[in-house]
């Protein structure tokens, strides 16, 4: 005989204010990833659209909204543009170590620049020491924490400029959460170029994709999403490929869109804010 499989529990989370789009309210359905069978919960529920924040998966359940939307590139057929392969040039040098999930200080020092700089004054400005290591370190599935060093002439450790927490999946890398030293002006892109990495990183590992978790439009900074070529959304009939000319003019309408840009200021993440699970706490 063969154990019984246990069908995941859902819930939903109280109404908050939507993160990405302003005088909207969001909601997200979430379960627990727990048990010998976390791992392979965590790969269904990414190919239909759910995000996984320490030892829960969730996604959008919004009513009347759908703007949030999964998105994922198909690493094989990838195509970079001529200025992705400027930022794949100009930080080739940098040495890139894949690194168990645990957290460090160097790590979280280079998050707080990148919140300050990126996100001030919001949720995970917010975020302490043990916060951040309970985003790294509390996971029931395949994480790990990738580093980007400057290389030093001696041999030694370089400067840590980079990282992200990244999940595998039986199809993908997920990239959970990256963040990157804003302020170096000899490094352009750096925060593109840790995408373009993971896309090199999961065609070596003959993984078919890269997820990217949700674009949305009409949020300004989630639109750098559309740059990876080609781009794949999820809908109500599954994954679809975009057309080029569909994402050639979701790139234009970026571009324009782009000039006098001001930093994100209302804290939240790319996805959410992974490292604070209040709004998962069930009472």
């Amino acid at each position: 005989m063969t154990a019984p499989v246990r069908f995941p529990r859902f819930f939903v989370t109280s109404p908050a204010p939507c993160p990405y789009l302003p005088g909207r309210t969001e909601r997200k359905v979430f379960t627990e990833l727990k048990g010998p069978h976390a791992e392979q919960l965590n790969d269904a529920l990414g190919r239909i659209g759910f995000r996984r924040s320490q030892t829960v998966a969730y996604r959008p359940s919004c009513e009347g909204c759908k703007a949030c939307i999964s998105v994922r590139v198909a690493a094989k057929d990838f195509k970079p543009s001529s200025s992705q392969k400027r930022t794949m040039k100009a930080n080739s040098d940098l040495v890139v170590t894949e690194c168990r999930p645990w957290a460090t200080e160097e790590q979280f020092a280079l998050l707080q620049r990148y919140l300050e700089h990126r996100h001030p004054g919001g949720g995970m400005a917010a975020m302490d020491e043990v916060d951040y290591a309970d985003m790294v370190e509390h996971t029931s599935v395949s994480s790990f924490v990738i580093e980007y060093r400057e290389p030093s002439a001696d041999g030694a450790v370089g400067r840590l400029v980079a990282a992200c927490l990244t999940d595998r999946q039986a199809d993908g890398l997920s990239m959970i959460y990256s963040f990157y030293d804003p302020e170096l002006e000899h490094r352009s892109g750096l925060g593109n170029y840790v995408i373009l990495e993971h896309i090199r990183r999961a065609v070596e590992a003959s993984l078919p994709y890269v997820y990217l978790g949700y674009w949305v439009e009409g949020s300004e900074r989630m639109q750098y999403k559309v740059r990876f070529r080609p781009l794949e959304a999820l809908g109500p009939d599954g994954w679809r490929r975009m057309s080029e000319g569909e994402q050639r003019d979701l790139i234009e309408s970026v571009a324009k869109g782009s000039c006098g840009r001001a930093p994100a200021t209302d804290g939240g993440s790319k996805d959410n804010t992974p490292g604070l699970q209040e709004e998962y706490k069930l009472t």
